[in-house]
């Protein structure tokens, strides 16, 4: 069983993506982890970071290669913006997630967890949506907030992480999916 859990900053990918570790017993990856240490190595802000992936696509190549080698395995939990893409651009069978939210409640979300002023958060995020937006664009040719490859796509601004979970294992238990 692979699961790709896909949204945007602030959707709740990384929260949901968590306790379905717990609830499944599943290993779990996350590709944002991955960039933010690749940030970190390169002593880099993640929107100083993003600005060199532009000039630099190897750097979201060697990701995406690593997201593809991930996806290759059974019993995972692959979460990040283009996890669900890469699984369907490659034909890889999985459950496709989208988590979905409004601007506002992702950026609230991120100063929560990040701290500073909502302002300078939601300045920060728009930038980095759009440097990856474009970036996507020229390497795969996709729109990455086109829903239709995904097999549930779930609203995550008036749900609890724990709502989510059990929508993402319900639709698991209605494909057969999963063998409980």
């Amino acid at each position: 069983m692979i699961i790709t859990i896909s949204g945007l900053p602030g959707s709740g990918k990384t929260t949901v993506a968590e306790i379905l570790k717990g609830q499944l017993g599943m290993r779990y990856v996350s590709t944002g982890h991955i960039f933010r240490n690749k940030a970190k190595q390169a002593n880099m802000s993640l929107s100083n970071f993003s600005k060199l992936a532009e000039q630099n696509p190897e750097i979201d190549q060697e990701i995406d290669a690593a997201q593809k080698e991930i996806l290759l395995h059974d019993n995972v939990i692959l979460e990040g913006r283009l996890a669900g893409w890469i699984a369907y651009i490659n034909k890889l069978p999985s459950l496709k997630v989208w988590l979905e939210c409004n601007p506002e409640v992702r950026i609230r979300r991120i100063v929560n967890r990040e701290g500073n002023t909502f302002a300078k958060k939601r300045d920060e995020t728009a930038k980095r949506e759009k440097s990856e937006k474009e970036r996507y664009q020229k390497m795969y040719n996709i729109e990455l907030t086109n829903t239709d490859i995904y097999d549930i796509v779930i609203h995550t601004e008036n749900q609890k992480p724990s709502e989510i979970a059990r929508v993402v294992i319900d639709a698991l238990d209605h494909q057969n999916i999963w063998h409980r």
